[in-house]
């Protein structure tokens, strides 16, 4: 049903808002860090090279050392060569100390670079009440441990390893082929290894992040679990998840452990091979000794690379998962749009027929709710529990979206507005008030570092909580700790009012704002509520108690998710209190059976 007519006023000119760099810092971010990253192992791909290519002085000094020295008993010769392995292995420390800073710094800039935009994307994927998009932070930590890991490195030495084959070929072309052999083995065994792990590493990711979610929940619910008992039913649910992902782990650990003894038995046997063939062909008179010994030192550098790379296998699956999680999240994130930034909001509120139904039960929430409401007048939602009503009110904040029709702020679909422009044009006080462990102030100020102590202060006035602070011993300077102490559970309520309307919101909605107030809490809301209709702020209001209903223009009932009645207060209350001899009922439930009666 609907409301109210006619176009929105024209909106009032607007100061200029601040684009913070941030929103195009965010579309950026995953590029950036590719690039950063891409950059960085192209470089340090050449210094590897250059590592593996110094690294052949010790095979070569051993073969002079026995063909040369030995025989000719020159100290001349055996101090030169001394002196030019000894360069080569210098050269080859620093410049692999320098390859791992550059890896090092590398894994920090894209932390850097992704944090913050994964930490947003989150957010906004989490609105819903969901916790799991904030496991990509892990999945974060895990990426740069990749980058700075052992494995990375072991991969990247793998495109030097023709270089040592060419140097076996050059030895003598069977020991070549011995090496070619093996190598093509090994990269066999590591496309084996591949197929035969990708798929239980995924699933023990996936329940490994179910059982951690299970953790979270037990954590922000600790008092009741404890309270009622719960704690081994609680768990019971986290080892079953942690034991399918144990499980799952073990399985794919099994088969990589495997696989990884099959192919270092393989390079063992190489290196046997390699000895025997050229202590044969050293007795045809085909080889020497050193050039026996060089050679099988070159080999094993040679399939080195490989067989490190099977061993880790298991670090680069865990680090490829992550980073296509941390892709697609930060790809599918809505903040990617770049919306224009529109006139400040004038506070017109139209809502045209939406429907709900969330995935996967397919239960119809909402039905064809439709009403508006012009700048400055409230609205109070009744209705029983499970109507529909706290879904409403996340809709109306851009929460969560409807599956069909549209929810309009001075004309423009939510969908349509800047998440930030839009957050700054809106207060939304939820069922659940959480604070941040900061200060009374800061946490008004909605942790802005550029919130005024005016804008502070004109919150707290309008939701008359500026005598409650002005109680505690350091006043807005007052600390809250993570569990919302020293507040109560009707003073966390009251900051989180004055936090909805601080900087001067257009539209502000407000779930079960009274569900933890007393006597002198209800009369201060019912004071903010006049304020607001002054100042020209829109409000919606969610509530259980009638007492409410006295302090709005307008009242809505919702019953099985469709619109019952809506109008007027001053037609609606007689309507929810019946005949005249008939009591008013005292809770929601109680105005829908009157009304249904």
């Amino acid at each position: 049903m609907s409301s109210g007519g006619g176009k929105a006023p024209p909106p009032p000119p607007a100061k200029p808002l601040q684009r913070r760099s941030f929103d195009r810092e965010f579309r950026q971010a995953l590029g950036r860090g590719i690039a950063a990253v891409r950059k960085s192992l192209v470089t340090v791909t050449i210094f590897s090279f250059a590592v593996n290519t110094f690294v052949l002085a010790v095979p070569v000094y051993l073969f002079q050392i026995s063909d040369r020295v030995l025989t000719s008993r020159s100290m001349d010769t055996l101090v030169m060569l001394t002196v030019i392995v000894i360069g080569a292995l210098v050269m080859h420390v620093l410049i692999d100390i320098v390859r791992r800073l550059i890896l090092m710094r590398t894994a920090v800039e894209v932390e850097s670079k992704l944090g913050p935009a994964v930490l947003s994307a989150a957010a906004k994927s989490s609105q819903n009440g969901s916790s799991r998009e904030f496991q990509v932070l892990g999945d974060l930590q895990q990426l740069r441990n990749f980058i700075t890991g052992p494995v990375l490195l072991t991969m990247l030495d793998a495109p030097v390893a023709p270089v040592y084959l060419f140097a076996v070929f050059m030895v003598h072309p069977y020991l070549g082929f011995i090496v070619a052999g093996t190598g093509a083995v090994l990269l066999t065994i590591a496309i084996a290894n591949q197929r035969a792990t990708a798929v239980p590493f995924g699933m023990a990711s996936t329940y490994m992040m179910r059982a951690t979610l299970q953790a979270d929940a037990m954590a922000r619910n600790a008092g009741a679990l404890n309270a009622m008992g719960m704690v081994p039913e609680a768990v019971r649910i986290w080892d079953r998840e942690t034991r399918e992902s144990l499980k799952s782990q073990v399985t794919a650990q099994d088969r990589n452990t495997l696989l990884a003894g099959v192919s270092r038995l393989i390079r063992l046997m190489t290196q046997i091979a390699l000895l025997g063939t050229g202590a044969w062909l050293t007795l045809k008179g085909e080889l020497t000794g050193g050039m026996m010994i060089a050679s099988s030192i070159v080999a094993s550098r040679a399939l080195a690379p490989i067989e490190g790379t099977i061993e880790g296998w298991r670090t680069f699956v865990a680090a490829r998962l992550a980073y296509q999680r941390i892709k697609v999240l930060l790809q599918t994130s809505p903040l990617n749009y770049e919306r224009l930034r529109l006139p400040k909001a004038h506070g017109l509120v139209t809502v045209e027929r939406i429907l709900y139904v969330p995935p996967p039960n397919k239960k119809v929430i909402l039905n064809g709710v439709s009403f508006q409401l012009n700048p400055g007048e409230s609205l109070a939602i009744v209705g029983s529990s499970g109507t529909g009503k706290s879904t409403l009110a996340k809709m109306l904040v851009g929460s969560i979206f409807p599956t069909a029709g549209s929810i309009r702020l001075d004309m423009m679909d939510l969908r349509n507005w800047d998440p930030r422009q839009f957050g700054e044009s809106v207060g939304y006080l939820p069922q659940d008030v959480q604070l941040f462990p900061a200060t009374i102030k800061e946490n008004i100020g909605r942790m802005r570092e550029d919130a005024s102590d005016e804008a502070i202060y004109a919150a707290a006035e309008l939701a008359d909580i500026h005598e409650m602070v002005s109680q505690f011993p350091q006043g807005y300077e007052t600390p809250i700790t993570m569990d919302g102490s020293p507040l109560s559970g009707g003073q966390k309520q009251r900051v989180g009012l004055a936090r909805a309307f601080f900087g001067d919101p257009r539209l502000v909605v407000l779930d079960e704002p009274n569900s933890n107030l007393d006597v002198a809490g209800e009369i201060a809301l019912g004071k903010a509520l006049l304020r607001a209709k002054k100042k020209g702020i829109t409000v919606v209001a969610i509530t259980q108690r009638p007492q409410l209903l006295r302090s709005v223009d307008k009242i809505l009932v919702l019953n099985n998710g469709t619109v019952q009645v809506m109008g007027k207060r001053d037609d609606i209350l007689p309507m929810i209190s019946g005949t005249a001899g008939k009591p008013q009922p005292q809770t929601a439930a109680g105005i829908v059976d009157t009304l249904e009666g």
